[in-house]
């Protein structure tokens, strides 16, 4: 059984992408995430708040159309977006029913979101909640 009954097992998000040494410049550079594994050409693995990313090498990468990871960055969002934009991150604009857009954020009631791909096209989310 995966839920121990308290939500207390950590979940690790993965990410595929093509070419590993590009991949690690995005997370790394742009993204500002620190390293903390390797499994040798293969994959990285980053932390993440408590967390874990890891990042490896798939014949499918970039296949998935949905959010593949989403960021808790509460009230830094608008931020934590211009940080990004500042390194060559480009944001995504979705036609979303029941949700306005403001630049690059997508209102719904008091959610503020933000998409952005990493250079695969695996789509990542900044969220405020």
């Amino acid at each position: 059984m995966l839920g121990d009954g308290q939500g207390d097992l950590q979940a690790i998000a993965t990410v595929a992408v093509q070419d590993l040494a590009t991949a690690k410049r995005f997370y790394e550079t742009s993204l500002g995430l620190k390293q903390i594994d390797a499994q040798g050409e293969e994959a990285a693995v980053y932390k993440a708040g408590a967390s874990r990313l890891v990042v490896y090498r798939s014949q499918y990468a970039g296949t998935n159309q949905a959010t593949a990871v989403t960021w808790n960055v509460g009230n830094e969002l608008d931020q934590v977006i211009q940080d990004l934009k500042s390194k060559g991150v480009t944001f995504e604009h979705y036609d979303l029913p029941m949700m306005k857009r403001e630049g690059d954020v997508h209102i719904a009631g008091g959610t503020r979101a933000a998409w952005f791909k990493d250079p695969d096209g695996n789509i990542h989310s900044l969220v405020n909640s």
